[in-house]
């Protein structure tokens, strides 16, 4: 007589497959994180927005020309001032407030003073958001160079992955990049 509930299959119990799956991963977990050069547009507006009151306020600007626009779409900052004098202390106004915010100052590549109409003084700054593709490709020939054991680096999009099985190896990859200067922001997330 046959007993009920009971299969009349194979004698497989599941833990046997999955200690045969197990068995046929080689390889060991892999620890990671990304490198980004993120720009928060909100902190850059709110910088601008105290850089022109400071502007209105400042006496060596009263009746002065002295404008700040930031381009969103295009990723640019253009200031327009008088002369070259009231340029470079609209930049650097900009600068301290952008430093106040946390934001890199290092992701803006500024160009140089061109003249506008009015015998007005016209500078465009490019804000640089992640990381360009020729320091993406240094910072991973950087950690070849290292020669830090199992660390590497794989450029995805505008960010680099950098991967190892050992999280003290991920540990000084971060220590070494930090030391040394690629010409943009680095920002350090997503590690696991």
């Amino acid at each position: 007589m046959p007993m009920r509930g009971r299969s009349t299959g194979t004698p497989h119990s599941s833990g046997v497959r999955r200690d045969a799956r197990r068995r046929m991963d080689p390889m060991p977990p892999q620890a990671s994180f990304d490198i980004t050069s993120p720009i928060d547009f909100q902190e850059v507006d709110n910088a601008l927005n105290q850089a022109r009151k400071e502007v209105g306020q400042r006496y060596d600007f009263k009746g002065a020309k002295a404008d700040i626009e930031l381009n969103t779409t295009e990723k640019t900052l253009t200031l327009v001032s008088d002369d070259e004098m009231k340029m470079n202390a609209l930049w650097e106004m900009v600068q301290t407030r952008l430093v106040r915010r946390n934001v890199p100052v290092k992701n803006f590549e500024v160009g140089k003073s061109e003249a506008s109409g009015g015998g007005a003084v016209k500078r465009v700054i490019k804000i640089q958001e992640g990381i360009p593709i020729e320091a993406a490709k240094e910072i991973v020939k950087f950690l070849k160079d290292k020669k830090i054991k199992k660390v590497q680096g794989s450029i995805q999009g505008d960010q680099v992955r950098v991967t190892s099985p050992s999280k003290d190896d991920l540990q000084e990859a971060m220590r070494a990049l930090r030391e040394h200067d690629f010409g943009v922001a680095l920002s350090f997330g997503n590690y696991r």
